[in-house]
């Protein structure tokens, strides 16, 4: 299976400025992200940034960066430009890692890119063994078919446990959605030149986009527990103490 990864990485953050230039344990967390997808079986790899301090970070570390316009809406867009700026065909397939997730297995890369040999669209998902996280509108949660199709993504908690008879700790039906994505090169062009979907502008969940326009998202559970990404200062010190550990 040969594929490509895209990591789009922005250096605005509402809570943590600069995120992709964060110091972990000495390196920067975008290269951080970029030792494990190398780690995967990508044929290339490719930082999408507008900003010149991120690119000149990733390509003084021997890494490939793509600069990409300011106006993008979101990374999938970004991910978009960069298939089209190399060229790359439409039936081929490209994987978007996020460049917050510097403690990504390379094996969950690996394994979303083999879901496109039956799906033009696919992502991962987790268990949620908290009821924190259950409640938390930043964790996002998917409901999947029997036959592992998705059939919605929700800031709420879904499905909803209407006679409360399920701990959440003992390993319901909730599972939380892992923001990797692998795309058909023509699945994405199709998705992004589409306009914002109404469940979508509520939800403030790209994804849903692509399941208004009746477009199917394969959904699979991780082969490997895939660590939370950086958003906050407290997240870094999390990833600081798993790597210390």
């Amino acid at each position: 299976m040969s594929f490509n990864v895209v990591i789009p990485a922005r250096y605005a953050s509402t809570r943590l400025p600069g995120k992709p230039l964060a110091d972990i344990a000495g390196r920067a967390m975008i290269l951080r992200v970029l030792d494990k997808v190398h780690m995967s079986a990508a044929r290339e790899v490719v930082v999408a940034t507008d900003d010149e301090r991120i690119a000149e970070c990733v390509t003084s570390a021997g890494f490939d960066a793509q600069m990409t316009r300011a106006d993008h809406e979101s990374g999938s867009d970004r991910v978009m430009e960069v298939a089209a700026l190399r060229g790359w065909a439409s039936d081929s397939l490209v994987v978007n890692v996020q460049g917050d997730e510097p403690l990504i297995p390379p094996a969950v890369i690996d394994q979303v890119a083999n879901l496109l040999v039956e799906a033009n669209v696919a992502t991962l998902s987790t268990p949620i063994l908290s009821a924190s996280d259950l409640a938390n509108p930043d964790v996002v949660k998917v409901v999947s078919s029997d036959s592992g199709l998705a059939l919605y993504f929700s800031r709420s908690a879904i499905p909803y446990d209407r006679d409360q008879t399920t701990p959440v700790e003992k390993h319901g039906p909730w599972q939380r959605h892992i923001g990797i994505y692998g795309y058909r090169i023509s699945a994405l062009r199709r998705f992004v030149d589409m306009p914002m979907a109404a469940l979508e502008r509520l939800e403030k969940l790209e994804q849903l986009r692509i399941l208004a326009a009746d477009m199917k998202i394969r959904v699979a559970s991780a082969c490997e527990t895939v660590p939370a990404g950086v958003d906050s200062p407290e997240d870094l010190e999390r990833v600081l103490a798993a790597l210390r550990s």
